[in-house]
């Protein structure tokens, strides 16, 4: 008997999201499957992440916290009728050619149908399972508590703007929310290319195209291929994870598009030479270059507790802006001096991640000694919480 009742309270969640989610898939039957109860469980918690492991009971992540349920373990093929029925021919191959398989499932729950991003995996011989819920609604710049000037972001007309952070902070719900403006505010073609695909939009005046790899296109170079004829104005990638597809991404802003993308970053500056990273020493040159005079803007993001009622976890945001000094620094080989332009330019729409830890305390969204604890620069941040500039 499963007993929903976890440790922890259930709070609002939403950054829940990874940085890219499937698209939906529905059952080929009608018939719920013994699943759903496992994903009801999770929603009614208003959980973010269920966790399936053999000889564990199931374990729900809320508020950011893991927490048992009261329900007994898992045995091994329990594991599998209760994980396998969700695969289609396709997935079931992968998941046998390569011990894990990447998916999305949706179960009807109440009135409403909800998705859930999942990975099967195999870990020391015994198949589990790790899945995320997948928000049915985009929360605007407001609820998500992300800075106004963020906004400027979403009015461009060409180049790129990359969202950097560790995986689960956030990155695709504040791309999904930018995107999501633009579709309320502009009469533009918006067209995503993401393995796998995260948030489904709902047209407004845009016009919006949704591909992911794999199910749509075979592969990321096929897809950038066809998606320069498909006259976007806007091209979501995904996430930047190899050289190829930076080049393909910076290529398609070189030539007229605005493209976003994500990034395993911790910070602005340091998404530089993430970048950087991915080339031989002898493309670096062009590739300064390439983002010297293509790329907008930078926006780092890490996900904290709040401690305000009814909000569950609150983005610490930093942002950078490709101003004169910053595409300077960058072809010049400079970026430690990014960071301190950053604090410099707070007027211009810039801000670091101290600035925005004292405006989530200034809030009352988040606790002093736990910005203090993921604060980059504690010594500035105490500073700034004393007045001193």
């Amino acid at each position: 008997m499963l007993d929903a009742k976890p440790e922890a309270q259930s709070a609002d969640a939403a950054f829940v999201s990874e940085d890219s989610a499937p698209a939906a898939v529905v059952p080929k039957k009608n018939d719920k499957l013994e699943i759903d109860r496992y994903f009801e469980a999770l929603v009614k918690l208003d959980g973010s992440d269920l966790h399936l492991k053999v000889d564990q009971p199931p374990i729900m992540r809320v508020k950011g916290s893991l927490q048992r349920l009261k329900a007994p373990p898992i045995g091994h093929e329990q594991m599998k009728k209760l994980c396998l029925p969700m695969l289609d021919d396709r997935q079931l191959r992968i998941l046998e050619d390569e011990g894990g398989a990447d998916f999305a499932y949706s179960a009807l729950i109440g009135d409403t149908r909800w998705r859930f991003r999942v990975n099967l995996l195999y870990q020391q011989g015994s198949l589990g399972m790790v899945a995320r819920k997948v928000n049915n609604t985009i929360p605007n710049f407001e609820k998500l508590f992300l800075p106004a000037s963020i906004e400027r972001l979403c009015t461009l007309d060409q180049g790129m703007v990359l969202l950097a952070g560790v995986t689960g902070s956030g990155k695709s719900t504040t791309i999904g929310s930018m995107l999501n403006y633009i579709n309320r505010n502009y009469r533009k073609h918006i067209l995503t290319l993401e393995d796998p695909v995260e948030f489904v939009f709902t047209e407004d005046k845009c016009l919006i195209n949704q591909r992911e790899v794999g199910t749509d296109v075979k592969n990321f170079e096929i897809g950038m291929k066809h998606a320069v004829r498909e006259d976007p104005d806007i091209i979501l990638v995904g996430e930047l994870r190899d050289t190829e597809t930076f080049k393909t991404a910076i290529h398609a802003a070189e030539t007229g598009h605005l493209v976003y993308g994500t990034i395993h970053a911790s910070n602005a500056p340091s998404t530089i030479t993430r970048i950087l990273d991915l080339f031989p020493q002898e493309e670096h040159a062009a590739i300064r270059s390439a983002m010297a005079f293509n790329m907008k803007g930078i926006v780092a993001q890490k996900l904290l507790k709040s401690i305000k009622e009814g909000v569950s976890r609150v983005p610490s945001i930093e942002i950078m802006f490709f101003d004169v000094l910053v595409r300077k620094y960058i072809l010049e080989e400079q970026e430690h001096m990014l960071a301190d332009h950053i604090r410099k330019s707070d007027k211009d729409g810039m801000q670091d991640f101290t600035t925005s830890l004292k405006s989530l305390i200034d809030q009352g969204l988040i606790d002093r000694q736990a910005a203090l604890d993921v604060a980059p620069n504690r010594e500035a941040l105490q500073m700034a919480l004393k007045g001193i500039s």
